[in-house]
């Protein structure tokens, strides 16, 4: 009798073993099938083909995909190797990005975009100025590219420093093309320094919308082909505290 007992355990504890070997072998199938999914392996840059078929709202939403994918943790992984001798022949990006010099704001990774996929134009307060206005009419005009957008963040030390004052060296003068925006921002019902994040945001919001402004008021040549729907020009403001865009108007 024991003998059946001990053999019948047996036999119960080797296909419950079995039973549980199965559920984490399809586990492990699962898991990787979805790691599948969210990997996207990609090596091909674009060409000019490819950007001329680009309409700037298809563009708009490739950002916003893009950002979606970034925010989430779902990371394109890329083949650097191959883009970097697929790149050689020429250019052809989609987009012109004007950003603050923010180490926080990683312009490609914020977008999933890859080499060749865009040109990024740098500044502390990511204002407009002739050298970044002639950059942006090469992009459009003359490469081609669909899309300008100019992005703020959250937080900005160039953006606090216009609303203080600061005076240091050349940061005075660069400071001085962001103060159009603070004077746009005295309407704000509250605390007006740099220690209110809500009015920093408000600045900040104010300061694409006044680069815009001036993208257009000064280059003709973009506004132009705005106004044939060639290209769009928009703004965007960037969370660092989740890495996720929200339009401004």
């Amino acid at each position: 009798m024991k003998v059946k007992i001990l053999a019948t355990s047996l036999l119960t504890l080797t296909i419950l073993s079995c039973n549980q070997g199965e559920k984490t072998e399809r586990q492990k199938e699962v898991s990787a099938e979805k790691k599948t999914e969210q990997t996207q392996v990609v090596n091909h840059v674009m060409t000019k083909e490819q950007q001329a078929a680009l309409t700037p709202d298809a563009v708009v939403q490739d950002f916003i995909e893009g950002n979606k994918r970034f925010h989430s943790g779902v990371k394109t992984v890329r083949d650097h190797s191959e883009q970097i001798r697929k790149a050689v022949p020429g250019q052809f990006p989609k987009a012109v990005v004007l950003s603050c010099l923010d180490s926080r704001v990683p312009v490609e990774d914020v977008f999933d975009q890859g080499l060749g996929d865009i040109f990024v134009g740098r500044v502390a307060g990511n204002f407009v100025n002739e050298d970044l206005l002639g950059s942006m009419e090469f992009a459009c005009k003359v490469a081609g590219a669909k899309l300008i957008l100019v992005m703020g963040h959250q937080h900005c030390g160039a953006v606090k420093g216009a609303i203080d004052d600061v005076k240091l060296g050349n940061i005075t003068a660069m400071l001085a093309k962001i103060k159009p925006a603070v004077q746009m921002s005295q309407d704000f019902a509250g605390e007006k320094t740099s220690k209110n994040d809500e009015f920093v945001e408000h600045v900040s919001e104010n300061n694409v919308k006044y680069a815009m402004q001036q993208i257009r008021e000064k280059s003709p040549i973009l506004k132009e082909m705005e106004n044939k729907g060639e290209i769009k020009i928009v703004g965007a403001f960037y969370r660092l505290t989740d890495g996720t865009l929200e339009f401004v108007k």
